[in-house]
């Protein structure tokens, strides 16, 4: 990696367990620190910047990738931590205290790709799978052929891009193809971090969409804020009624159905005929008693408050400013009770 890459996310971190450490003033309010998933950052970055602008209280978030955000909340360095991929019973286990997960919004993992000549690219389960375990190298493979009836598809080779980070994006990801692929689940599997069976790596969901629209014949899985911020094409995808969907607020808002209390789910590869099949949440994560170190009550309350504010109707309208679905009625009312269960020595924080 870069060093310069190096040096900046070292200054990030620090500079957020600085930030909350001395509990700076802001607004009459501390400042709030936080690190993790780059899949929602255009959204938080939006957030953010409303609730600062309505409440004096700043937030710095360092979108560096779930897997350190998370790391970040375990080390105690951030006030919470950003994550598409909920944290598994070994996870939670492994942290040094009770955690909550908090979602903020849903969205999609498109796949993007860089074929000028090609304007509705429409890709299969077994397709995608195979691409990015080698199987399928040209873009004028038979398969892809026969699902993209009345289209040309080129000679020409194709380049999978894939996250480099441990990455919430690609847990989603590999989540699918291990429910769609017997072969994917039994030699890659689920995980944020995978051994690749072939592609290029970029970093972030910002760099896989950088790569891809810089490097023809390219396909990526990316978060689709991005694909649609750098005006890169993205293929329907046919779900499991059959469908070729195209990632929207009403099709990732139609993956959502049960939510269980504590709000880790995946939603990937849903049932319901308009669903877009790589729809998912994306979860803000802290402690569930906030009196730890040297925090202070002021520090904890600022948090829960931003969360709370998070889950209301103002911050929910925003998703949609930038490609992202809001949270159904079922997952805002799970995370409201969470948040009220959040404590300062024991005592709840939300009245």
């Amino acid at each position: 990696m870069n060093k310069l890459l190096i040096l900046a996310l070292a200054l990030c971190i620090a500079a957020c367990g600085n930030s909350k450490k001395k509990g700076t003033q802001k607004g009459g309010d501390v400042t709030i620190a936080a690190a993790g998933a780059t899949f929602p950052l255009p959204y938080y970055n939006l957030a953010f910047k409303t609730y600062r602008d309505s409440t004096g209280v700043a937030v710095t978030y360092g979108g560096i990738g779930s897997g350190g955000g998370i790391r970040s909340l375990k080390d105690k360095i951030v006030d919470f931590g950003g994550s598409d991929a909920y944290l598994s019973d070994a996870e939670l286990a492994e942290m040094p205290a009770e955690v909550v997960h908090i979602p903020t919004c849903m969205g999609a993992v498109v796949l993007a790709y860089n074929l000028p000549e090609v304007k509705d690219l429409r890709l299969t389960p077994d397709i995608v799978a195979d691409i990015f375990l080698g199987k399928i190298t040209r873009w004028n493979d038979p398969r892809l052929q026969a699902a993209n009836p009345g289209s040309e598809l080129p000679d020409k080779a194709i380049s999978p891009v894939y996250r480099s980070d441990g990455s919430g994006t690609t847990y989603v990801f590999s989540d699918y193809l291990s429910k769609v692929s017997a072969e994917w689940k039994n030699t890659v599997g689920t995980g944020k971090s995978l051994k690749w069976q072939a592609g290029l790596a970029a970093k972030g969901n910002p760099g896989v969409a950088g790569t891809i629209s810089q490097t023809p014949g390219a396909i990526g899985y990316v978060g689709s804020e991005y694909a649609f911020a750098l005006k890169i094409p993205t293929a329907s995808l046919q779900n499991r009624s059959g469908n070729f969907i195209v990632p929207s607020t009403e099709s990732i808002s139609a993956a959502a159905t049960e939510i269980p209390a504590d709000t880790r789910t995946m939603i990937t590869d849903p049932a319901e005929a308009n669903a877009y099949p790589i729809s998912c949440f994306t979860w803000i994560i802290l402690y569930k008693e906030q009196a730890y170190g040297d925090r202070t009550q002021a520090q904890a309350e600022a948090t829960v408050r931003l969360l709370d504010w998070m889950l209301g109707a103002q911050a929910q309208e925003l998703t949609t400013h930038v490609h992202y679905s809001p949270l159904p009625a079922a997952a805002i009312e799970n995370a409201k009770a969470l948040l009220k269960g959040v404590t300062y020595n024991g005592q709840p924080i939300l009245k």
